[in-house]
């Protein structure tokens, strides 16, 4: 290896462990990692993103719900339920109804075969709850949660005074 080629690999692993303390950078990673480990279990079963299996499981405890009470449940953008609902339609999975009183709403209800997508995938998605949560102690889950609201807070609030460092 070049003195070059050393250097920067030095300059990169220097970069890597800097960003290793980067809480955006850090929440931002591992929520992709879930949502390919979740994706990946459930193309092992069937034909269902993460969303529309999110939105078969809000309807398998809740019940027909709206578009707007999914997204505020799974804490998501509107949209990208919305985008999922005519998907799950078109397998037969969901139907929807125009809401009386609102035009605009409407109510998002599993059809029997969307009972069975969910029941089809339920169990590997219980199992993966439950593996998470046999790496943590209860404790530990509640003080990561915590920590998580915190900073959850944070992001959706208003950016506070930030002082002119210069830097990035």
């Amino acid at each position: 290896m070049t003195a070059d080629q050393l250097d920067r690999a030095e300059r990169c692993e220097a970069r890597r462990r800097a960003q290793r303390r980067n809480l955006f950078g850090r929440v931002q990673a591992a929520a992709s990692a879930s949502r390919t480990q979740a994706q990946r279990l459930l193309r092992a079963k069937g034909d269902l993103s993460i969303t529309e299996w999110r939105v078969l499981w809000d309807l398998a405890e809740a019940g027909p719900l709206t578009v707007t009470e999914m997204a505020s449940i799974q804490r998501t953008d509107h949209a990208l339920v919305s985008r999922a609902v005519p998907s799950l339609a078109k397998k037969g999975l969901v139907t929807t109804t125009t809401g009386a009183d609102d035009r605009r709403t409407s109510s998002v209800a599993l059809t029997p075969a969307g009972r069975s997508a969910f029941e089809a995938t339920a169990g590997t998605m219980s199992a993966r709850r439950a593996a998470l949560a046999a790496t943590f102690s209860q404790a530990e889950m509640d003080t990561f949660l915590d920590l998580i609201g915190r900073f959850e807070r944070f992001v959706e609030g208003p950016v506070p005074p930030l002082a002119e460092t210069g830097g990035a």
